[in-house]
């Protein structure tokens, strides 16, 4: 997920356009090592209320997950459960001629190959869900 005009309000700063409420949905489980022997052949997809929008492969990333590991760990130490966001696949609505953006109402099913698949709905914003957020609690999308 991403707030575009916060993203691109100042060129090079991409954090606070991708940090908001529920803007970086994971699991409902991480898989271990050994369970994805190789994390560089994983083919990677993202559907927009059912039409495919995003298909790409980890094979294809600009950094691979060594070099982005062996890269953070001279800066902060990583321990077991730490997750490092790495990008998404090629497809993403600001790059379409014209841009397409998500709206409330529209449903996302992502998947990864042997990492299974899951499924989030776009809702408004509103100051009740942003008070319960704050407070740590999660109301369900439905």
């Amino acid at each position: 997920m991403s707030e575009r005009a916060y993203q691109l309000e100042r060129e090079g700063q991409w954090t606070k356009g991708k940090s908001g409420l529920s803007f970086a949905p994971l699991g409902p489980w991480l898989v271990t090592r050994d369970e994805v022997p190789d994390p560089q052949v994983l083919d990677l997809w993202l559907d927009v209320n059912g039409a495919r929008r995003q298909t790409g492969n980890t094979r294809t990333m600009i950094y691979d997950v060594a070099h982005i590991v062996s890269y953070l760990i001279r800066f902060m130490p990583l321990m077991a459960g730490d997750v490092i966001i790495t990008g998404t696949p090629p497809g993403v609505g600001l790059g379409q001629k014209p841009p397409v953006f998500l709206k409330a109402g529209d449903t996302m099913t992502l998947g990864g190959s042997g990492l299974g698949e899951q499924m989030q709905k776009v809702v408004p914003y509103s100051e009740t869900l942003g008070a319960a957020w704050s407070r740590g609690e999660y109301p369900s999308a439905r």
